[in-house]
């Protein structure tokens, strides 16, 4: 099956042609052939979006809504659904989630304007405006605030060379990275895209790459790096890329690529993105999608965000705070110096307490500039977002006020840097823009421009005049009403208004007389219970308030427009100040976790070692506090690639649920919150940079690939033993466990010494194979520790704590037992244990043991309720007195037996 037919939509899809089709569906069709043909088409209509032909069978399918029909088109009847335009973008959501695109038809004019041009069989005109994406989203209500929404290309040139471009519309943000073919599946995991643009040629390789994306194919041409080269000029308005890095041609096809697919999302109109960043290769950790699953960054394995890592630390108080931390560990830095310019930051705040609380504070107003700015510049903001640029960039020189103000020592370089955005002094264009928002927007402005009453009072004389116009114009209804019930002497007259005959007097069916005899009064309708008329004065009332509310409102878009254009061009700027105020939230909010979880600063440096005294796992450690468990119990770790310090591999064995894969991901992630720049849940820590981060914990069947959990397991395997270098950081769990022992065995061994000898990373490796633990012995940079275990009153008590040396047993009877397994099966477990540690061969030791059906099965013992009590008492923590009672207890239950 070709991989491009498991798109939503088909790419090929035709539609009928306009012959013989009425004046309105032939401007469908004419807006259907503009629109891509793999995107749903919503045609507004007054106060709906109706979709027709194929679009309406695929969309009532998708939204579950009714389909129904709409006459008739070349003898076939017109399919048609719709949805209403007040919750059209519930509607949206639901179909991008669903991996849809829909192009969105809007009415260009007002249906009077229509009329006036062309009559009453006048089309209204219509054209598209947007193609909304998974990769293009900019709406609140059909974002997460907290998660970025981020749209890449993907170009990979003859040559080999390869590229990733990728941006979030929805705040501006807009990189580019060379990419290898080895870090392509990292890459792609690092920022996780809602979108995928590729070439058609490599759709079911991206596929395979990106498995949670929405992929959209584009034609070869579309990744061509000479017309990319001129689009970027255009857009950015230089004569020269230089001033934006040193691009090359992959990259420069891949940013081409994205721009042209967004100006398509657009309708034509150019991206409003930030000039690209150029991310330089290997500037990040490479984490394989396998590993960031595994050690549950950003997302547990069930997909949810609590029980994440990014859950346990995040402390951020605004949105683009908490993206910016997602970002962060998403993509740990490969630079010392960068990771010790963002550690200063957090040691600044961590300092500082009162001044970190009171920036939280006031970043708990700030909003979402960086959202609210994108959607002025495509031109889907309103009044709302110029009041939240106001409030942001105010709480921003709020900020900056204090923080310069206060008595702490000099500011790091990245607290400097952001607190340069935010001063106003020096920026007299956007502080004159922040004051005019302020006064010009009310309080709490609507969300549309075209609901009008944004503008405050006292900003603008022309409409402050016009709306006293409309307002007292209601005192003239008042006193016409009160004009005509005295002169017909019909105190119950009313002056009413709809919006088909405007303003007029209503009385009820028997005073209709009195007014048919005045002149004054000029019939226009009669009901059951009432009788209509219509005056002059009422209709010169009506011209002058309509004609003051739609100046009114006109002027009001007019200020919105102007105040909109102002912003624009101090984008850059705001850019930067909002990115200063999310920077501050993310080094605040780990310095509150720092505080909170006792973290430590990590030592950094470019060697390769590995020393942590008192690491503990930090999800576990959340999850122990918040359930009363008690207190996790913290271990330390050596390793040292170089051999010298500690062994560069170091197998770790124990009993099960002693805590073994907690061990290893505990130090994972340790490593991993230290090149992200976060201080680390640990007493003290030595780490050398990694380059790539290798988790190999835990397996589960691929089906959809058809591979069973130990093809699985080999596939991460060997990715690893081919891929890790030096640098590199690995922990393995239980190779070989999937398969028969000897042969489980022997790919272990031979996977220890690989790693040892070929790969000379740093590495963790845990197995119940406890012949590996010899190796120790015969490799000169290997080393065992294990998780240490305690038989205490008959029970196995698991101390969690990791000391030299391998373990000589696994107690996996023991778990066994405790998991619940019949009192028969567990000793019948425990009699063919001791017979294959006694004769050492399988096949001859299980020869001669009795089958389970034939042994006799044990009673089961009695246990009096004095045993019962006495089990349940710990001596050593009762007091004499607490003793005293105790034994009188018993000796009473004694009695009662």
């Amino acid at each position: 099956m070709n991989a491009l037919s498991t798109l939503p939509v088909p790419r090929d899809r035709t539609f009928p042609s306009a012959e013989g089709a009425t004046p309105m569906m032939q401007q469908f069709l004419a807006l259907r052939a503009q629109a891509p043909a793999d995107a749903l088409l919503f045609y507004r209509m007054g106060d709906f979006y109706e979709l027709f032909f194929d679009d309406a069978v695929r969309a009532s399918a998708a939204l579950d809504i009714a389909l129904t029909k709409r006459g008739e088109h070349q003898g076939e009847p017109i399919a048609m659904c719709g949805v209403p335009a007040a919750t059209a973008e519930a509607y949206l959501a639901r179909l991008i989630k669903a991996g849809f695109k829909v192009a969105v038809g809007e009415q260009m004019e007002d249906p009077k304007a229509a009329k006036a041009r062309g009559g009453s069989k006048a089309v209204v005109e219509r054209a598209i405006t947007r193609v909304v994406t998974p990769g293009t989203l900019t709406e609140d209500s059909l974002l997460d605030p907290r998660v970025s929404n981020r749209i890449a290309a993907l170009a990979q040139l003859a040559t080999g060379e390869a590229a990733l471009a990728w941006a979030d519309v929805s705040t501006g943000d807009f990189r580019v990275s060379p990419v290898h073919a080895d870090h392509l599946a990292a890459e792609i995991a690092a920022m996780s895209p809602a979108e995928l643009l590729v070439e058609e040629r490599a759709f079911a390789e991206a596929a395979l790459l990106a498995p949670r994306s929405t992929l959209t194919p584009l034609p070869r041409p579309k990744f061509d790096p000479a017309s990319a080269e001129r689009q970027l000029k255009d857009q950015f308005k230089v004569q020269e890329l230089t001033a934006f890095g040193d691009f090359s041609k992959a990259e420069c096809a891949a940013l081409g690529a994205l721009l042209d697919y967004l100006a398509l999302s657009q309708a034509g109109a150019p991206a409003k993105l930030a000039p690209p960043r150029q991310i330089r290769a290997g500037a990040s950790l490479a984490i394989d999608p396998a590993t960031r699953a595994s050690l549950e960054i950003e997302r547990t394995l069930s997909g949810s965000r609590q029980g994440s890592l990014l859950d346990a630390i995040d402390r951020t108080v605004t949105a683009p705070g908490a993206r910016r931390l997602a970002e962060r560990l998403a993509r740990p830095l490969t630079d010392v110096a960068m990771i010790e310019a963002r550690l200063d930051a957090i040691a600044w705040f961590e300092r500082g307490r009162a001044e970190r609380r009171d920036l939280r504070e006031s970043l708990c107003q700030a909003g979402d500039a960086e959202r609210a700015l994108s959607r002025l510049l495509l031109g889907r903001g309103g009044p709302r977002d110029l009041k939240s640029l106001a409030a942001a960039l105010q709480e921003g020189e709020i900020i900056a006020s204090r923080l310069l103000d206060k008595t702490l020592d000099t500011p790091p370089a990245l607290i400097a840097e952001g607190l340069t955005a935010l001063v106003m002094n020096d920026k007299p264009d956007l502080a004159a823009l922040i004051a005019d928002l302020e006064r010009a927007i009310v309080d709490e402005p609507p969300l549309l421009a075209r609901d009008g009453g944004f503008v405050a009072e006292g900003w603008r004389a022309e409409l402050d005049e016009l709306r006293q116009l409309r307002d007292a114009s209601r005192r003239v209804v008042a006193g016409l009403q009160q004009t005509y019930a005295e002169a017909v002497g019909v105190s119950a007259l009313k002056v009413k208004h709809n919006n088909v005959l405007g303003y007029f007097v209503e009385v009820t069916a028997k005073h209709g007389d009195a007014l048919m005899g005045d002149e004054r009064f000029i019939h226009r309708q009669t009901m059951a219970n009432a009788v209509r008329f219509s005056t002059t004065e009422l209709a010169e009332l009506e011209a002058k308030i309509a004609s003051a509310g739609d100046r009114a409102l006109a002027m009001e878009i007019e200020t919105f427009a102007a105040l909109r254009d102002r912003v624009e061009a101090q984008a850059e700027l705001i850019r930067a100040a909002a990115r200063a105020l999310a920077e501050f939230d993310v080094s605040a909010g780990l310095a509150e976790w720092a505080e909170d979880s006792e973290a430590s600063r990590p030592v950094m440096s470019d060697d390769s070692v590995f020393h942590i005294e008192g690491g503990r796992h930090p999800v576990v450690e959340r999850a122990l506090a918040k359930a009363g468990d008690g207190r996790f119990t913290p271990n330390d770790c050596h390793l040292d690639g170089a051999g010298g310090e500690a062994a560069r591999l170091t197998f770790v064995t124990g009993p099960n649920m002693a805590g073994k894969s907690t061990f290893l991901r505990q130090n994972a992630l340790i490593l991993m919150l230290a090149q992200a720049g976060c201080y680390v849940p640990a007493r003290a820590a030595r780490i050398g940079i990694a380059d790539r981060l290798y988790s190999r914990v835990g397996a589960a069947d691929d089906l959809a690939r058809g591979r069973s959990t130990f093809m699985a397991e080999m596939i991460e395997t060997a990715a690893i033993l081919n891929q890790a270098t030096p640098r590199s950081f690995v922990i393995l769990d239980e190779i070989g466990r999937g398969t028969a022992t000897f042969d489980g065995l022997s790919i272990a061994w031979a996977a220890a010494e690989h790693l040892h000898a070929v790969n000379g990373c740093r590495a963790l490796f845990a197995t119940h194979y406890h012949e590996l633990t010899r190796l120790a012995d015969d490799l000169d940079a290997a080393g065992n520790v294990s998780l240490k275990a305690r038989e205490w009153k008959g029970e196995l008590v698991f101390l969690h704590e990791v000391g030299s040396g391998a373990a000589d047993r696994s107690y996996g009877i023991e778990v066994a037992r405790r998991a619940g397994l019949p009192r028969m099966a567990v000793k019948r477990a425990q009699a063919i244990l001791e017979r294959l540690e006694a004769d050492g061969t399988p096949a001859a030791a299980l020869t001669d043991l009795p089958l389970f059906a034939l042994a006799e099965p044990e009673p089961e013992p009695f246990i009096s309720e004095v045993e019962i009590r006495l089990a349940q008492i710990d001596p050593d923590a009762l007091s004499p007195r607490e003793a005293l009672e105790v034994l009188y207890a018993l000796k009473a239950m004694t009695k009662k037996t």
